[in-house]
């Protein structure tokens, strides 16, 4: 990959007779966000169990004009012990693209791969301030494999359009 003097276009080899693939952060930015500490008494009576904690995360990505796309990266963190809930946290952190010359079968995995890895980072961070505000230690993410969870879709993308035998 190479880098522009500007520092934020990248551009990969180009592929056989045609331009080099292009692709640019236009911005990044929480398009959602909410943290609920509904127990907070309760809690603070003591350190109480160890939470049970549920996350979840899609990868959603659309197109907003010929060479712009958001990608966003929906996570949800649900935290419990035997006392009730100890937070949710949900946010949605979305980024804007300008790709260019890129073929179209490989689009949909580059906003749904590497377009959130970009922003990985950064939903990270802010999951760990959130959490760390609302009074709890810091919720620490481990890394999150874009690639099995686009191919997971896609298994149940196909599963789901099979046609069901009677």
């Amino acid at each position: 990959m190479t880098e522009n003097s500007n520092g934020s276009d990248k551009q990969a080899a180009a592929p056989a007779g045609g331009d080099a693939i292009q692709a640019q952060v236009v911005a990044q930015y929480i398009k959602d966000l909410s943290f609920e500490n509904p127990n907070v008494e309760k809690l603070l009576s003591g350190p109480g169990d160890n939470p049970n904690m549920k996350l979840e995360v899609n990868v959603n990505a659309r197109r907003m004009n010929e060479d712009l796309y958001e990608s966003a990266i929906d996570f949800k963190a649900h935290a419990t012990n035997q006392t009730g809930t100890i937070y949710q946290l949900e946010a949605v952190y979305a980024g804007i693209f300008r790709i260019k010359n890129i073929p179209e079968e490989a689009l949909e995995p580059f906003l749904l791969i590497n377009c959130p890895a970009l922003l990985f980072p950064y939903l990270r961070r802010l999951a760990s301030d959130l959490t760390r505000e609302g009074g709890f230690p810091p919720l620490l993410l481990d890394p999150i494999d874009f690639a099995g969870l686009y191919m997971r879709r896609k298994q149940q993308e196909s599963g789901e359009t099979s046609p069901v035998a009677s």
